[in-house]
């Protein structure tokens, strides 16, 4: 871990990323990726200097509540946000100030926080957002070796449902090969609708691949999964994009049950419903009135 200064911490889309850099160790990263210009080892997490006052700053300067989105580069709920809480602070700000917030996680470390999101909720909208990429758990320890199991995840959905937040699951990557079968879909999808979440973000089974993620990824393909790589290699070369050959009857599974259960489950309508701030009436108690 180490620190570096910056001036700003919300982006003009009001996305933020305390942290630069992951310890989560997922095999299938595209944040490891050359064109993020990460200028250390990904694993030693580069952590931005004062970032709540930075964070408090910029905020107060907005003319107007918005929704500020985090999680997208790097998880905000890493082992060392047990000890420097910054997340927790910058998320008391988002409180404080009454802006809503779009949280994207795969620790149930935020389970420390569910006494701010409420507060959020209450005011504003509040939607945490989980990846849910394997329905086995032994599957998922290995591409995912230290963030919590899929089984943990689903408890983070159920504790959001049960506290009244909206959630929103990242179903994706989907790795060819490994588990881009209907068994692992019908999977996720149970823990989905059981959870009672609001939308579904699925862009495509299958994963990317680019400079600087590829290399790490093939790496871990070789350790775990004997002779897959050579399978990626003749399926796709050196693509971006390496859709599974299952895609079309995945994505029709998908569509076909998110629609008959009322989730949002195209892209747009999903990232539209993560953007929207909405305002709650604050309840005026018969003491105000009088």
């Amino acid at each position: 871990m180490h620190y570096a200064d910056y001036q700003t911490i919300l982006s003009p889309q009001n996305g933020m990323n305390i942290y630069r850099g992951c310890t989560h160790g997922c095999i299938y990263c595209d944040s490891r990726s050359a064109c993020y210009q990460m200028k250390h080892d990904f694993e030693d997490i580069e952590v931005k200097r004062d970032a709540p006052r930075i964070l408090e700053a910029q905020l107060q300067r907005r003319r107007r509540p918005c929704m500020v989105g985090t999680g997208a580069m790097s998880d905000p709920y890493m082992q060392l946000e047990e000890e420097l809480r910054i997340t927790r602070q910058c998320v008391a700000l988002i409180e404080r100030y009454g802006f809503g917030l779009a949280i994207q996680t795969k620790s149930a470390r935020i389970l420390r926080d569910l006494d701010l999101l409420r507060a959020i909720n209450a005011k504003t909208k509040c939607v945490v957002q989980i990846t849910l990429t394997t329905w086995d758990e032994a599957l998922c320890r290995t591409i995912e070796p230290n963030v919590s199991t899929t089984a943990e995840r689903f408890a983070v959905l159920e504790a959001m449902r049960a506290a009244g937040i909206p959630t929103v699951v990242w179903l994706s990557p989907i790795l060819p090969f490994i588990n881009d079968t209907e068994e692992n879909l019908y999977g996720i999808l149970d823990y989905c609708l059981r959870a009672e979440v609001r939308g579904i973000l699925c862009f495509d089974f299958g994963v990317t691949l680019r400079q600087g993620d590829r290399a790490y990824f093939y790496k871990k393909l070789d350790e775990h999964f004997p002779g897959v790589k050579q399978q990626y290699i003749r399926a796709f070369g050196n693509g971006y994009a390496c859709s599974s050959s299952n895609n079309a009857r995945l994505m029709k599974i998908f569509y076909d049950v998110c629609r008959k259960h009322g989730m949002l489950c195209r892209p747009d309508e999903v990232f539209a419903y993560l953007r929207k701030f909405e305002a709650k009436e604050r309840q005026i108690s018969l003491f105000e009135r009088a």
